[in-house]
């Protein structure tokens, strides 16, 4: 029995990974059954390894683990699923960057959460055809809070309790969801939330992926929508993400690039 248990086999994606020593390498894993862990790569860096093509960031890969005498060591690795178009795509390279980045920094180590596993992978392979990849964040985003045990309340005013009247709203950060313009008195750091995106936002919460994308939602009220989600997560996280700066830069590159040029250049 104690033989079998030295090695243990893993589904998961690869969330990021670190070199190590002058060979090694540490690899972060959100597994299917075992939530989020490290494991040792070792020799994986030199230019001989069959494992490094399998442990690159948004894989989802299966690994044979052994228990090591500190961290589990790699031993074998297969690519169940890659995603080239986070590697050909510097836009959605981000966007895949950034549901990683969520998901390492929410998740706990060694707590199996099958459910927020089971959201990451689609979310990746949505992400990798979809058209509208705007909508697909939103969506990650409202179901990630729900797994995670911070889902934002939208349907009733989080100091007095009563139920959002159709008008448009404030939204509290730190009280963790929406506040009625009554209660809004005295309250601070407090931003205004339009009824559309509350409207919207509930939708996604109480809705399947199916469901959710029947909605046409008008490109201002997702930017609003992205604005206020973004704003919660890195309230909770008491940091700003890596990965939206390199968005950002990457977005207006593309602006700079496309805008016509005028007739002194």
């Amino acid at each position: 029995m104690k033989d079998r248990q030295r090695t243990f086999r893993v589904e998961g994606v690869v969330l990021r990974h670190l070199d190590w020593g002058e060979a090694d390498r540490l690899v972060m894993l959100f597994a299917r059954d075992r939530g989020k862990l490290q494991a040792l790569a070792k020799g994986v860096r030199k230019a001989r390894s069959r494992k490094a093509g399998h442990l690159e960031p948004f894989n989802r890969v299966s690994l044979l683990l052994a228990r090591g005498r500190d961290l589990p060591l790699i031993t074998q690795a297969e690519t169940l699923t890659s995603y080239p178009v986070f590697h050909e795509d510097l836009l959605r390279m981000g966007y895949g960057a950034y549901v990683l980045e969520l998901i390492d920094r929410f998740a706990v180590e060694g707590e199996a959460n099958v459910a927020l596993y089971q959201l990451l992978v689609e979310t990746l392979e949505r992400l990798g055809c979809s058209s509208e990849p705007f909508f697909e964040l939103r969506y990650f985003e409202v179901k990630l809070l729900d797994q995670v045990g911070f889902r934002p309340e939208f349907f009733r005013c989080v100091v007095c309790n009563e139920s959002i009247q159709p008008r448009d709203q404030f939204f509290s950060c730190e009280l963790g969801g929406a506040v009625c313009p009554n209660c809004a008195v005295g309250q601070r750091a407090l931003r205004p939330v339009s009824m559309q995106a509350l409207k919207y936002l509930r939708h996604f919460q109480r809705s399947s992926y199916v469901e959710a994308r029947r909605a046409k939602i008008p490109l201002p009220i997702l930017e609003e929508m992205e604005s206020l989600l973004g704003l919660y997560v890195q309230t909770l996280l008491e940091r700003n993400l890596n990965t939206l700066q390199f968005i950002r830069s990457i977005s207006q590159l593309s602006r700079l690039q496309v805008t016509p040029p005028t007739k002194d250049s």
